[in-house]
């Protein structure tokens, strides 16, 4: 056996040994964190794989659990950043000088048109809500207004929680597209 297939061999019983010894605690560290099994599944995975392939380009790790650990917290952060779900509290049409949505609502002490305008405001509001398929709009009602959790809907309906970020995702999109409308609208007069 060559010293380059004994390495591997040494490197394989390492890994092994790492996995069994860290994969229970590691695999709880993510189901905490992540409620979808099938995304922490992904998550544990890709940990794993970057264990296996830091080994193989001869990068040896001194504390292994930490860094598993710091890995997986890293892949947990990448994850919900990219499931992050849209708000309306958010940039309307995505530019920071467009304002948010509770920007656009002139305040009750403004006085008459001020109330008016806001009333109005609230009535295409809801006009867009009605326009909404009826599973988007529940869902953003749920979440947004209501304030319940995708967790708490999803165990409630038992629809997946990317499936419920998926449907309030679109009902943000036309909500903010509607919005952008009226506001130009408001802009012009």
């Amino acid at each position: 056996m060559s010293s380059q297939e004994w390495t591997i061999a040494e490197q394989d019983q390492f890994i092994a040994e790492a996995l069994q010894r860290d994969e229970p605690r590691l695999r709880s560290f993510i189901g905490k964190r992540v409620f979808d099994s099938g995304d922490a599944e992904d998550v544990l995975q890709d940990v794993f794989y970057e264990l296996i392939q830091t080994y193989r380009m001869m990068k040896p790790v001194e504390k292994v659990t930490a860094w598993l650990f710091r890995v997986a917290r890293n892949r947990i952060t990448d994850l919900f950043r990219r499931q992050r779900p849209d708000s309306l509290n958010e940039p309307i049409g995505g530019e920071a000088e467009s304002g948010v949505l509770l920007d656009l609502l002139p305040s009750d002490d403004d006085g008459p048109d001020a109330a008016y305008a806001r009333n109005l405001l609230f009535e295409s509001l809801d006009e867009a809500l009605e326009e909404l398929p009826e599973e988007q709009r529940n869902v953003f009602i749920a979440h947004e207004l209501m304030g319940r959790s995708f967790k708490e809907i999803s165990a409630e309906s038992g629809i997946s929680v990317n499936t419920l970020l998926s449907r309030k995702r679109y009902a943000v999109l036309h909500l903010r597209e509607r919005l952008r409308e009226i506001r130009e609208d408001f802009v012009k007069e």
